[in-house]
């Protein structure tokens, strides 16, 4: 085939939204129809004489020249699929049709450009994968991972983060980054305020080495001109904008196409629905099963994790105690300062009795000023009033709230397991009562369930108690 014969071919050829390409033996294009510069950015001119492979892109080299290699021996290819890099630096995909020319020893063959059909495919996967992940995730640090997952096979990246406001403080911070490659921050480079910027301005941010003079000053003065490949998209809940999520790549990777911006953008709708929901699931649970002013098990996680303590004693064949705590004169408190100041008193507590226990210890809430706590490796009665005593001392020590110096004394009354009973009802009972007798016999003391009174040990000073 000449090159008159080409130009004639041409006249025809040059309407077709998809690209002629025919390939010499070596792998060198000898012709491109002018529907090629709408698919490969380059003009036919450009793309004459240069291999075919330098334009594949690199992950899909070794797959492309091996079915060229098929093609050449006979074979023919109708739904042939890969990814070639564009003039502009953005990837392309590419379905072929080919089949080699014995005649004219040549390989010819048809490209139509699918990018649009595969972002839409790829958004509606990641609307089920991420949907997927927010139900089979057992909690928010498994959805992020999840959800870097998913996005990492969207968008070329080699770091990942997803910013939020913390609870307590509001101020935002990392709660999932991921370096897929190594990667260390440009220098002069703050990210997270990058981030906070992204929330700010409730829009999408981009930044490279080469549009840092484009951006508005607050981001350039951010980045100061470090060498960077960066995107970050708003997370954008039902009501506001709840955080960000951001990509990276080498700063020497071809810059981020508004595709993948688009891409990101419409994914981070998907993510931030993903993690509210979440979010709500987990204070829904947590509200289910721990005293919103102390933030201890209430009565119903306390109950699961005795029936577990008995479970595990009854097939061990080991011992348990079981501690219930009540303050005394605590309404004086609320009568005499507020129950603001009774509330905090609580917290207090909460956090003095949890200073005393040990890991496998739990000590919950069940209203009130009364608590209970169980001790699930005691191996003596010893061992149950020591740390009976040692919780004892520990709320003897005065409470400064408001500017006031205020004590709270406890009652407490110890049942053993399987000394007292063997059934959870009837040692929390057990445990009940010894606390009202230790009450009734003027409180500020520990009693155990055989009505015995316990004497306050007294410590040497930097004895353990």
């Amino acid at each position: 085939m000449n090159t008159d014969s080409y130009k004639a071919l041409s006249q025809y050829i040059d309407l077709l939204l998809d690209a002629i390409c025919v390939v010499d033996k070596d792998g060198r294009f000898e012709f491109v129809s002018a529907g090629a510069e709408r698919i490969f950015g380059y003009t036919p001119e450009e793309m004459l004489g240069r291999p075919m492979i330098e334009l594949v892109h690199p992950d899909d080299r070794a797959r492309t020249l091996q079915t060229a290699s098929e093609i050449n021996a006979g074979a023919v290819k109708v739904d042939f699929e890969n990814r070639y890099i564009r003039k502009d630096g953005q990837t392309v995909h590419l379905l072929w049709s080919a089949r080699w020319s014995q005649t004219d020893k040549r390989r010819v063959a048809v490209a139509r450009d699918i990018t649009r059909s595969k972002q839409i495919e790829a958004r509606q996967a990641a609307i089920y994968a991420i949907s997927e992940a927010a139900f089979a995730s057992d909690d928010l640090p498994a959805l992020y991972r999840s959800i870097q997952q998913i996005i990492a096979g969207l968008i070329p990246m080699r770091c990942f983060a997803i910013v939020l406001p913390d609870v307590s403080s509001g101020q935002l911070g990392f709660v999932y980054t991921s370096v897929l490659q190594q990667t260390a921050a440009p220098a002069g480079c703050d990210i997270l305020a990058l981030c906070a910027e992204v929330v700010r301005r409730c829009e999408t941010v981009l930044v490279t080495s080469d549009n840092q003079a484009e951006l508005p000053v607050k981001l350039q003065q951010l980045v100061a001109g470090a060498a960077i490949n960066w995107l970050g998209v708003p997370l954008k809940s039902h009501s506001a904008v709840m955080g960000a999520l951001m990509v990276q790549n080498s700063a020497d990777a071809p810059r981020y196409s508004n595709s993948e911006m688009e891409l990101l953008e419409f994914v981070s709708v998907q993510v931030a629905v993903a993690i509210e929901r979440k979010q709500m699931l987990d204070r829904l649970h947590r509200n289910a099963l721990y005293d919103q002013l102390t933030q201890l098990p209430n009565r119903e996680l306390f109950y699961d994790r005795l029936q577990l303590a008995l479970t595990t004693a009854e097939r061990e064949q080991s011992q348990f105690a079981l501690l219930y705590l009540d303050l005394d004169k605590f309404k004086q408190i609320n009568d005499n300062y507020g129950h603001h100041i009774g509330d905090e008193l609580l917290q207090h507590t909460a956090q003095r009795i949890q200073c005393c226990l040990r890991s496998s210890d739990t000590v919950a809430r069940l209203g009130g000023d009364e608590f209970v706590i169980l001790l699930p490796q005691v191996d003596s009665e010893d061992l149950a009033l020591l740390l009976a005593e040692k919780i004892r001392q520990a709320l003897n020590l005065p409470f400064t709230l408001a500017d006031n110096s205020l004590q709270v004394q406890p009652s407490i009354g110890v049942a053993l397991y399987p000394q007292h009973s063997k059934e959870a009802q009837a040692l929390m009972l057990s445990a009940d009562n010894a606390m009202y007798r230790a009450k009734k016999a003027g409180g500020n003391r520990i009693m155990l369930s055989d009505a015995t009174v316990v004497k306050h040990r007294v410590t040497a000073p930097g004895e353990p108690v």
